[in-house]
């Protein structure tokens, strides 16, 4: 019996599907078949009955998979730790949300190509539910996401990066640029570009401006960079972390609009990691990157 047996019965018992399985585990379906067919052999009973197009496990097989889940998650850890312990932890395998995404991707790739040619980076997009999933299966080391979309689990160790200031930005020549007060509503007059907004951030917009969640957003997209971008060259307003534009506002290309009242909200990100896992030496450098490019965005 061996844990990568286990792993492709695991897979199978949380897709329901060997051909989904064999998706996860980069098998053919007849190599995971066999395999699994293997783990009966040596463990002397059926695991899995098939039952027209689904697949149960037996009694045996719940109790298998039961035990597999803590023996393939310390026999994963056995390896990591003698890899980082023979200088293997040069990989830097991480997931980054929309925001965390405009401050740090462009810093962290460079990071990786101009001073540490050996270090090999992998970072992800997308939403926080699919980076969790890859997190939980050890495809990421860690993620920097919105801390509202992460909630707290006995698996998960979740460390506060403090809290960004939100605000209003449109290009230079825009018909609303400088004014000394805005309105909500002459916002409004114009399409409102962001990310996909949190309950919390939905309810603060309505509490203080009186908005439903569903006017908010005309434009909604997870890449930032786009979504200022378009602002840049459009009437389009952008709602969001301010710094993440503070390049387009150091050059005067763009300008924050004076609304009131102030955005009460800004972003929490936070820094997600396994509880339990080994941490390989060379995420320090992406933990200290990540502290100095929020320390520098939290005083823009």
């Amino acid at each position: 019996m061996n844990t990568r047996s286990l792993e492709h019965l695991l897979a199978v018992a949380e897709t329901g599907s060997f051909s989904r399985a064999a998706e996860r585990c980069f098998l053919t379906q007849s190599a995971l078949s066999r395999s699994i067919a293997t783990l009966e052999k040596d463990l002397g009973g059926r695991l899995l009955d098939r039952i027209g197009k689904r697949n149960e496990l037996t009694p045996l097989g719940l109790q298998v998979v039961e035990r597999a889940r803590g023996i393939v998650r310390e026999a994963a850890e056995l390896k990591r730790s003698a890899e980082l312990l023979h200088g293997g932890g040069g990989v830097i395998r991480v997931g980054l949300g929309s925001g965390p995404g405009a401050l740090l991707m462009l810093p962290l790739m460079r990071l990786g190509a101009q001073h540490y040619p050996k270090v090999r980076v992998s970072i992800t997009r997308g939403p926080a539910e699919l980076q969790l999933l890859q997190l939980r299966n050890r495809q990421l080391d860690a993620m920097v996401v919105d801390a509202r979309r992460v909630s707290p689990a006995a698996d998960l160790q979740i460390e506060s990066l403090g809290e960004l200031r939100a605000g209003f930005i449109c290009r230079a020549g825009h018909r609303l640029a400088g004014r000394r007060t805005l309105s909500m509503a002459q916002v409004l007059e114009y399409p409102l570009a962001g990310t996909p907004l949190s309950d919390e951030v939905s309810r603060t917009l309505l509490e203080q401006y009186g908005v439903h969640p569903e006017r908010i957003t005309a434009i909604g997209c997870e890449d930032i960079g786009s979504l200022i971008e378009t602002v840049a060259q459009t009437d389009a307003i952008y709602l969001g972390i301010v710094s993440a534009a503070r390049e387009g506002l150091a050059g005067g290309q763009l300008i924050e609009l004076p609304v009131r009242p102030t955005l009460a909200i800004g972003a929490r990100f936070a820094y997600v990691s396994l509880v339990g896992r080994t941490e390989a030496p060379v995420m320090q450098l992406f933990r200290q990157l990540v502290a100095e490019r929020l320390g520098e965005a939290s005083s823009a």
